[in-house]
């Protein structure tokens, strides 16, 4: 995909000029939800309170929106006689707003208005477009979720000065879940002391994930080391053009934010931009969510193992088509 001059992808700017036009389309940036007495910020607070009485900081956090924004769309709400504030039991120094009944009537009318509006755009697709379109926003509507996770994290690429961390990393989540050292893991690789040296070929890379200094977790890809043995699977026709993606360790501090695949995602776009033909990687039972993670991005069960890794205990095999 090309790249603009920016940075970002030629795809990504698609995406963001149709991002635009929708939120405009939609009326988000209008004064007023068609002839109702509401602003679409008005009118989202009002779909929340439905749900029942909520804090203002509540609120904002449902609105995505910041304390006094969400303060001043209660505030017009019940001005107007569609909410109202009562005391908070569980914190004195708050209130919590709910609908009232007049309220509760135009909540009914501005759903009557939306379902119109989308009974007329939906009607342009088909049901199968309309469930492609549902999957790929419920996708992208996560990816903002993760993205806003990971803010005020960096990821970049390692350094001598991050060995020391990273291989604590490594050590602390393999004791986490039983991948000792004698039994064939990666946690008992010579280099795990010195990844920054191993990974210094054009064709390598490795990632740290940092947060105010602290390395919290890393993964990298590398040539998949055979020792001059032949790769054997029908799906590449070389082991010069086999990869593997290495050492993907998060602490626990990381988890839940979506990083595991968006360093997956760095790593596979390093693969292909070296030529690399397929991606291979081990794995174990134990790591439940990693293998759900790499089944996701495509990687498949293959029977045996491939090249030379030394990660005899790994017993799942797995390999992506690049």
């Amino acid at each position: 995909m090309p790249q603009s001059q920016n940075g970002y992808s030629q795809q990504g700017s698609e995406l963001r000029a149709v991002s635009r036009k929708i939120v405009r389309q939609l009326g988000v940036l209008d004064s007023a939800c068609g002839d109702l007495p509401l602003t679409p910020v008005q009118a989202h607070a009002l779909i929340e309170l439905s749900h029942g009485a909520i804090s203002i900081k509540e609120l904002a956090v449902q609105l995505n929106v910041d304390k006094s924004n969400a303060s001043r769309a209660a505030t017009h709400l019940v001005e107007k006689g569609f909410a109202e504030t009562k005391s908070n039991p569980r914190d004195c120094r708050s209130l919590l707003a709910q609908l009232t009944p007049q309220g509760r009537r135009l909540l009914q009318k501005l759903d009557r208005q939306q379902n119109i509006i989308f009974e007329q755009i939906l009607s342009q697709l088909s049901p199968d477009e309309t469930d492609q379109i549902e999957l790929a926003l419920s996708r992208y509507h996560k990816a903002i979720q993760r993205a806003q996770l990971q803010q005020d994290y960096q990821i970049r690429e390692i350094t001598a000065d991050d060995d020391l961390a990273m291989a604590n990393v490594i050590r602390e989540v393999s004791a986490e879940y039983g991948l000792t050292a004698d039994k064939g893991y990666g946690v008992a690789d010579l280099s795990l002391d010195k990844l920054s040296q191993e990974y210094q070929s054009q064709q390598a890379r490795y990632w740290v994930i940092e947060k105010e200094g602290e390395i919290l977790g890393g993964g990298g890809i590398a040539k998949l080391s055979t020792n001059n043995s032949e790769v054997n699977n029908s799906e590449v026709n070389n082991d010069e053009q086999v990869c593997e993606l290495q050492k993907m360790y998060f602490s626990q501090a990381l988890r839940g934010k979506g990083f595991a695949k968006r360093l997956a995602f760095i790593a596979l776009k390093f693969a292909r931009e070296q030529g690399y033909q397929a991606c291979y990687l081990e794995t174990t039972a134990s790591l439940n969510e990693a293998v759900k993670l790499y089944e996701s991005m495509g990687f498949e069960h293959i029977d045996s193992h491939m090249g030379n890794t030394g990660h005899d205990a790994c017993e799942m095999p797995m390999l992506l088509k690049l």
